[in-house]
């Protein structure tokens, strides 16, 4: 959607009649801003859509296997050897 010359003139005479000139640069300027913030927000979307993700399995503790222990007919303690 291509707007001519023409096309833009009676957009801001349209403006012009609907907000008074004392309005008009207040309006620019809040539209101006709100299309700042917008932007500003998209792109930090984009970039945690671009990190990578920390795997979950990394971050937790392997537990720590034990060997099994036995009691020999004397009571003292072996442990098993694998």
């Amino acid at each position: 959607m291509n707007i001519s010359g023409i096309e833009w003139v009676f957009i801001f005479v349209a403006a012009l009649l609907l907000f008074g000139p004392k309005k008009l640069p207040e309006l620019g300027k809040s539209i101006g801003k709100g299309i700042r913030e917008f932007k500003k927000a998209t792109s930090g979307m984009l970039e945690e859509e671009k990190k990578p993700e920390v795997p979950q399995s990394s971050q937790t503790p392997t537990p720590v296997q034990t060997q099994p222990t036995t009691t020999n007919s004397t009571n003292t303690t072996n442990t098993e050897q694998k």
